[in-house]
């Protein structure tokens, strides 16, 4: 650190002098940044702030308000004190107006009682700042090597915030921009101290700028982002109290430095991943289309960790029950959130697979299991562990559970289409049904039943013909009313057939809702009696949900 006005008193050579402060003794902490000998008067616009100004006074004004012009131009810069010498211009005091307002202004005013040279002030004061820069320059040169290879090394979080602490001698806490610790080192601290009611001290904590420091707290604070997209804060915690005034915390650099490992940590991991999901996509996406050979897929998979060959392969997809529509760009982060997620809860149940986005709302993988794996087991860890990390993501016990379909396994390469197909009908078909009410965590073909041989069926002109004509008058007349018979005939064929159960899931009264249905069978010309009418409305409803979709 540089010399304080207080340590320049304390060197022999200015003690010969007889220093004596006369004003601003309450801010005798400021930094030294250099020493400078001048008697101009206005000597302020020669300076840049810092400067310990050495004058025998001989040319200062004489008049009241001079002094204070001129004290007042030197506290404007930033000087770190003035000193003046007895014996040319002042002999035993000086004057009250200069006094006076070094005072007000805060600025440290020493006589000099002896006459010193000046010469061998400046050189003892300029050989600690040169001192200092270079032991500051040598402190810089091995925290940017410390965290240079953190990086590099890929380090965690942890481990960043465990270097600035051992390196600070000081506890020191990540958290996110909703107070929420992330990690911590407590240096030795009782983490019950150190963490007991966080939230509310942190939001109490909000120094200026980007890195600031509180001295009711103690705390040294920086912004943790990159790319105009903060997350988080790092804190370095010391004991409450002032700090040298003037110049940054001597903290300062060590807490930024790593807050740029942990943004640029943040930043290569996300990228890294985003780059790996997108290699696995090219190659679900050449298997589906055909657009790689067998032997490419096979090679390049290889390539990724994730061996194809001699392995039994299961196609899963997976998708999130529909919501509000989002925009285009929410769409895209919250596919890409799921796909990482989904490649997370591989990681989590020590699978190998290929994991990617197949279209706007999907995701693909393809999980390779050994001789010894069991298939039922690792497919119930993965659907598991996939809820598990959705759930924790969303923060939100209402937040709807993902759709996992799994298509038969299958023993090559050759067949990985086969099962991947399998999945993405499967998943299509489960996506209506009703969520929470299964005891298996995943869909296969035999779960969506009818629903699935239906969606098998949906392309075929027969199957779209069939739903027209049960249905056809009925949604015409919804198209041209605005009105919801067709969701009051479901809501009935759902219900069991069962009209005050009806009503009530309709949210209308049963007088309402028996005109309602009396209306339906007007403009279908059925009778809502007779089983085999309803039967076959009730398939129609369920090819229409299959021909939309």
């Amino acid at each position: 650190m540089l010399p304080t006005v207080a340590h320049v008193l304390d060197l022999e050579v200015m003690r010969r002098g007889l220093p004596q402060v006369v004003a601003g003794a309450d801010h005798l902490e400021r930094p030294v940044r250099w020493v400078h000998v001048s008697e101009l008067p206005d000597v302020a616009g020669m300076l840049q702030g810092g400067e310990l100004v050495l004058s025998t006074g001989i040319a200062l004004p004489e008049d009241r308000e001079g002094l204070a012009r001129y004290v007042r131009e030197l506290a404007d810069i930033g000087v770190a004190g003035l000193v003046i010498e007895y014996g040319r211009r002042y002999f035993d005091s000086l004057p009250r107006a200069l006094v006076h307002a070094a005072e007000q202004r805060g600025l440290p005013l020493i006589a000099l009682r002896r006459e010193l040279r000046f010469v061998s002030v400046t050189e003892a004061v300029h050989a600690l700042v040169v001192n200092a820069q270079l032991e500051q320059l040598r402190t810089s040169e091995a925290i940017h090597q410390v965290f240079n290879e953190l990086v590099v090394e890929g380090a965690e979080p942890a481990e960043v915030v465990r270097q600035v602490s051992r390196i600070a001698g000081a506890p020191v806490v990540l958290e996110n921009l909703a107070h929420q610790v992330l990690t911590h080192e407590s240096a030795g601290r009782s983490e019950t101290e150190l963490l007991e009611d966080w939230e509310r001290r942190s939001r109490g904590v909000r120094p200026p700028g980007r890195t600031g420091y509180d001295p009711r707290s103690g705390w040294l604070v920086t912004a943790v982002g990159a790319r105009g997209q903060d997350w988080g804060r790092l804190v370095l915690m010391q004991e409450p109290g002032p700090r040298p005034e003037g110049g940054p915390h001597p903290f300062t650099m060590l807490l930024e430095r790593g807050a740029s490992a942990l943004a640029l940590n943040r930043l290569v991991v996300r990228d890294r991943e985003s780059l790996e999901r997108q290699t696995h996509r090219t190659l679900l996406s050449g298997i589906l289309t055909h657009a790689l050979t067998v032997s490419e897929v096979a090679l390049r998979a290889q390539a990724l960790g994730v061996p194809l060959e001699g392995r039994r392969l299961v196609g899963a997809v997976l998708r999130q029950r529909r919501g509000p529509i989002p925009a285009a760009l929410e769409a895209q982060a919250r596919l890409r959130d799921f796909t990482e997620l989904a490649a997370s809860a591989v990681r989590a149940c020590r699978l190998s697979a290929l994991v990617g986005a197949l279209d706007d709302e999907g995701v693909g993988v393809l999980i390779t299991l050994g001789p010894q794996q069991d298939e039922h087991a690792a497919l119930d860890a993965f659907a598991a562990a996939l809820r598990r990390l959705a759930a924790e993501a969303a923060r939100d016990a209402a937040a709807p559970e993902p759709v996992v379909a799994v298509g038969s396994s299958v023993g090559s390469v050759r067949d990985a289409r086969r099962t991947l197909l399998e999945a993405t009908q499967v998943a299509d078909a489960a996506l209506h049904d009703a969520p929470g009410g299964r005891a298996a965590s995943y869909y296969r073909l035999p779960d969506v039943r009818l629903r699935g041989l239906l969606h098998l069926l949906r392309d075929d002109a027969r199957l779209q013909t069939y739903v027209e004509r049960e249905l056809g008058p009925l949604l015409a007349f919804d198209a041209e009313h605005n009105g919801q018979l067709v969701r009051m005939l479901r809501i009935y064929l759902e219900q069991g057939r069962n009209k005050s159960a009806a009503a009530d899931a309709a949210h209308l009264s049963r007088p309402s809702f028996y005109d309602r249905l009396h209306k339906v069978e007007r403009i279908l010309g059925v009778d809502l009696d007779q089983v085999e009418s309803c039967l076959s409305l009730h398939v129609a409803l369920l090819a229409l949900d299959a021909v939309r979709r």
